[in-house]
């Protein structure tokens, strides 16, 4: 068995629950290999010394059996710049508040390993968009993809943009708004579902367009197939916008043809049978509670 481990430096409550996954993984004879700034961050209070280590570039490959991620949902976003498109299935011990991603209790990480090696798991294929024109490389560190969304946003300003909006080549409509995401079925339930959108399946084969604040009342948010291209056009008061790819943000020139699609590879998550996407969604976010059932 061979394990990545990955987690944010400053988090500092997690020393003790990654010693009991190395203890754990240590009973079952895994190979490990540590993040090198947060295995840095680890030995301060624990013996890392034997571990491997990786960082953005090397130290990674398909030969992986998992990617375990300490922290919340922000840290699993981040923990997909290192996999790419390796397709090592990533588990998130959640040390953060909601957990929508990062689902598993951390109280409970030997069980990472005990339920993995037992098969009560399954793979899901998770999604990602990519920008494909309109954004720099240099700008957003070389990595154009999204889990959770691209987000067009207003900058420098408290005036709304025009977002002109074309799917397939076809012209939609201008969004009159602080801003439009784009969001992927796993991104539905963060931004997108804050801004009024709808919850979707990890595995429906669609995008939602969901516009921030619109000023055009009959604005909704929008589902689409994955397969569509869709292009955007800015203009605003402002010489320039933001577009946002999850945590990584860049800085755009109005009048600039932005392209916007599926990404040609998936993340796989690991999703164990006691931790399923439809409990997440009762358990977080109190899917249909009612005082009266």
């Amino acid at each position: 068995m061979k394990v990545a481990i990955y987690g944010q430096v400053y988090h500092t409550d997690v020393l003790g629950y990654v010693g009991e996954l190395l203890d754990e993984l240590k009973k079952h004879s895994a190979t490990v290999a540590i993040e090198e700034r947060f295995k840095e961050h680890l030995s301060q209070s624990l013996d890392v010394g034997s571990y491997g280590a990786y960082n953005e570039t090397q130290g990674l490959d398909r030969s992986f059996d998992m990617f375990v991620s300490f922290g919340g949902d922000g840290t699993i976003l981040r923990a997909t710049t290192f996999v790419r498109d390796l397709g090592i299935p990533i588990v998130g011990v959640n040390t953060g508040r909601l957990g929508f991603l990062s689902t598993f209790k951390k109280e409970d990480v030997r069980k990472v390993v005990q339920a993995f090696l037992q098969g009560e798991y399954t793979i899901v294929e998770r999604s990602l968009v990519e920008v494909r024109e309109g954004v720099k490389e240099e700008e957003i560190g070389g990595l154009n993809f999204a889990l959770n969304e691209i987000a067009i946003s207003r900058k420098d300003t408290t005036s709304m943009i025009t977002i002109e909006t074309y799917l397939n080549g076809e012209y939609l409509t201008s969004y009159w708004a602080d801003g439009l995401i784009i969001s992927t079925p796993t991104g539905s339930t963060g931004y997108s579902l804050s801004c009024g959108g709808p919850v979707i399946v990890p595995t429906a084969k669609s995008l939602v367009l969901t516009p921030i604040a619109p000023h055009n009342l009959n604005a909704r948010p929008l589902v689409i197939s994955d397969d569509t291209i869709i292009r955007l056009k800015v203009s605003g008061r402002e010489d320039q916008h933001l577009v946002s790819l999850d945590s990584r943000i860049a800085t755009v020139a109005n009048g600039t043809d932005i392209e916007v699609r599926k990404a040609n590879f998936t993340i796989n998550m690991i999703e164990y049978t006691s931790e399923s996407f439809l409990k997440t969604l009762r358990n977080k976010l109190l899917w249909g509670e009612d005082k009266r059932n």
